[in-house]
């Protein structure tokens, strides 16, 4: 991976891993156990930035500064190629959604993808989501490819036009959205294995399955999606839904019985821990330091 750029290892890991599972990472801890496991592309979520940072609703609240703080903490300890959730650009503004670009690439991101919501932006398994037209959206796009300052690092498309407009639809603004420059395409809230196909036939660049838990989407296995033409398959919040679900449990736990003593099999050790993020390396550096003539 020496010298490459991390769009060029995102485009790498979509070409080797058919579909490429891409983990959704809600801190720099978890970037790096995803890169222990394995994973070849990892994912920051907006609605992880608003719920797990600052404690609010994806709904636009969010600003492009909150996201760089947590793109920044993964990319400066995990090599492994990060995918961005960009919401609506930050725009409105082609300036505002050029200034993203830039920013994320500088950040050390690989891709990121851009939606067609109108600002008031919802969580894409929500009802009631409101879409720009697809000229806006096409705008937005090119904005985006004239302002990445690599020209490996990736624009994904993402629209939520089958709720509100249709599958026939959603597939005209994908055809728009690749012409624009959009090297690769998100369709949000799909229900069915043969819409993805359609969207695998028409769309003429990768193809990402949003596979959330408790949304529209069930849970298609990696099998079912690859015979569908799916090249990448998103899982955004899973790591994250199953932290605070064990945190509430081990809260509760102390709260009620006044010892965490019944739930240590449920925590990450010290030394588990430790070694995630390589604590012994940085405390021998640090002896070191204290005591040079050692």
């Amino acid at each position: 991976m020496s010298g490459q750029s991390a769009g060029q290892r995102f485009r790498e890991a979509v070409a080797t891993e058919s579909p490429l599972q891409i983990i959704g990472t809600i801190n720099a801890n978890h970037a790096l156990a995803a890169k222990e496991i394995g994973y070849k592309a990892i994912y920051l979520s907006g609605g992880g930035v608003a719920a797990g940072s600052l404690g609010v609703p994806d709904l636009g609240i969010t600003n492009l500064a909150d996201v760089l703080i947590d793109v920044r903490r993964i990319t400066d300890i995990c090599d492994v190629p990060l995918l961005v959730d960009a919401d609506t650009g930050f725009g409105p503004s082609a300036f505002n959604i050029a200034r993203t670009i830039r920013d994320i690439v500088k950040a050390g991101a690989g891709a990121l993808h851009i939606e067609d919501q109108a600002g008031a932006k919802r969580c894409g398994h929500r009802p009631n989501k409101e879409i720009v037209s697809k000229s806006e959206m096409v705008d937005r796009i090119r904005a985006a490819v004239d302002a990445r300052t690599d020209d490996s690092f990736v624009i994904m498309a993402r629209t939520d036009a089958v709720a509100s407009e249709g599958v026939e639809s959603a597939l005209d603004r994908v055809g728009a959205y690749v012409e624009a420059g959009a090297d690769m395409i998100f369709p949000e809230a799909i229900t069915d294995l043969e819409t993805y196909s359609k969207f695998t036939a028409d769309a003429g660049v990768p193809v990402l399955a949003n596979i959330t838990e408790f949304g529209l989407t069930p849970m298609f296995t990696v099998e079912e999606l690859r015979a569908v033409g799916v090249a990448m398959v998103l899982y955004p919040l899973s790591g994250f839904r199953a932290m605070n679900k064990a945190a509430e449990s081990v809260f509760n736990a102390i709260r009620r019985e006044g010892t965490q003593r019944g739930v240590l099999d449920q925590m990450q050790t010290r030394e588990e821990l430790y070694a995630r993020i390589n604590y012994y390396e940085y405390e021998h550096v640090l002896d070191d330091y204290q005591n040079p003539e050692r």
